[in-house]
């Protein structure tokens, strides 16, 4: 089966990025300030199997984000979509009542469930490609790529 489109999307927000190292770091300093150094972090000190704790969750939040990447692949028959770490799902074409590609107001990131697009999958931007499922379910699949998923659509499920 001929594959048409194919897209892979991480999240390269700078300011994601911030945050997130910022939150990771926190404990990691509360780890050397209270358990190497023997002093205490903060005023009211958290214990050092909860700093510990704090520090793995955070790290592991971090990686998350680190590994997790949005495919999207269309062939003649279904649209994959592959949310690592989260989601694989298959919609097959046969099953879409509509497909259109449109600029939507922001929802934020990751896979979003009850917008007004239905459940939103997105890494970053505010193009997709807004589908409503014959079973009445909708679902909106973030794109870097509008022009080529457009073309590809178009022809593919002859809109």
């Amino acid at each position: 089966m001929k594959t048409h489109f194919q897209e892979e999307q991480k999240f390269t927000q700078w300011w994601l990025w911030l945050v997130l190292i910022g939150v990771a770091l926190m404990p990691a300093y509360g780890i050397y300030k209270q358990i190497i150094l023997g002093g205490v972090f903060g005023d009211k000190p958290m214990s050092d199997s909860g700093l510990i704790i704090a520090a793995v969750v955070s790290f592991g939040l971090l990686l998350l984000f680190l590994f997790s990447k949005l495919k999207t692949t269309i062939n003649d028959k279904e649209i994959l979509i592959n949310f690592f770490s989260f989601t694989n799902k298959s919609i097959q074409w046969q099953d879409v009542k509509s497909a259109e590609l449109i600029t939507y107001s922001f929802v934020g990131y990751g896979i979003r469930l009850f917008t007004k697009y239905g459940t939103v999958y997105n890494t970053k931007g505010n193009k997709g490609l807004a589908l409503e499922l014959k079973n009445g379910k909708s679902l909106l699949i973030g794109t870097q790529k509008m022009e080529e998923l457009k073309e590809v659509v178009t022809k593919v499920w002859k809109l």
